[in-house]
């Protein structure tokens, strides 16, 4: 597909990550954000397609006229991503499970790179990503859940967790599926479509374990143990054995 057709169908909102209510000053914000990562002068995360679609999005709901004549075009068709399951199996076998477990976590951490403060995705939403029935995936949501690579919040929405980020990011280049479905997923957002054009990390690069910051060791005891050895130390020094001590005839011979 050309640029120029993409510009026709993008939708401007959902690119920029923004509400269409969105006020200007929001828009420029976020732009100026967005811009400053993806200007093709920018050595790390530079993309000069993606770049240029961003100017054309801000270029339109920047100016009023050229955004009331965006928004009033209600005979647009903004196309959605192809279901998952048009390229993955996930038919009812253990392999389809497997990869039903995947497409979740592929789908929350897109969800959780690009709106952080908002991570949280409904089932039905991941339903309509996928392509499969919700009666199919309790199972899997149970399992991740379970393996605490996903949590449920009161309003059963889920999102990713620290050990799920770790897993996406340490096994990517080792389950061929999970890379299929974090680069072939058809992002709509900036930051989305930046990230899925980015090559996966070479299969050499060392896994990085973090600590387990759960267990806050008891400092008050190792405090005791530092504060303590001196003291006995210093106590052992000033007050020696009573059979040492000098009686009080041995002071007056002394004397003497």
């Amino acid at each position: 597909m050309s640029t120029a057709v993409e510009a026709k169908t993008l939708n401007y909102y959902e690119f920029l990550q923004i509400s269409p209510n969105a006020d200007p000053d929001t828009i420029h914000r976020v732009y100026r954000f967005l811009a400053a990562r993806f200007h093709p002068d920018n050595l790390e995360s530079g993309d000069a397609e993606t770049f240029e679609q961003l100017k054309t999005a801000y270029d339109v709901l920047s100016d009023h006229d050229r955004r009331a004549e965006y928004d009033a075009d209600s005979d647009r068709e903004i196309p959605r991503p192809k279901p998952l399951s048009t390229d993955i199996d996930f038919l009812d076998t253990l392999e389809g499970e497997l990869n039903r477990r995947l497409a979740v976590l592929a789908v929350l951490y897109f969800k959780r790179r690009t709106t952080p403060r908002c991570p949280e995705v409904s089932l039905t939403e991941i339903e309509n990503r996928m392509g499969f029935p919700r009666d199919y995936l309790d199972f899997t949501t149970w399992y991740l859940s379970k393996k605490g690579y996903i949590t449920r919040a009161d309003n059963s929405d889920f999102t990713l967790t620290v050990a799920g980020v770790d897993f996406i990011e340490t096994q990517r280049v080792n389950i061929p599926v999970l890379n299929k479905l974090l680069t072939s997923g058809e992002p709509t957002s900036a930051v989305e479509t930046a990230a899925a054009k980015r090559p996966s990390l070479p299969a050499h690069v060392p896994m990085v374990v973090l600590p387990d910051m759960s267990v806050i060791p008891d400092r008050r005891r190792a405090k005791d143990r530092r504060t303590d050895g001196p003291k006995r130390r210093l106590t052992d020094q000033i007050t020696p054995n009573s059979d040492a001590i000098p009686s009080g005839r041995d002071l007056t011979r002394n004397r003497k």
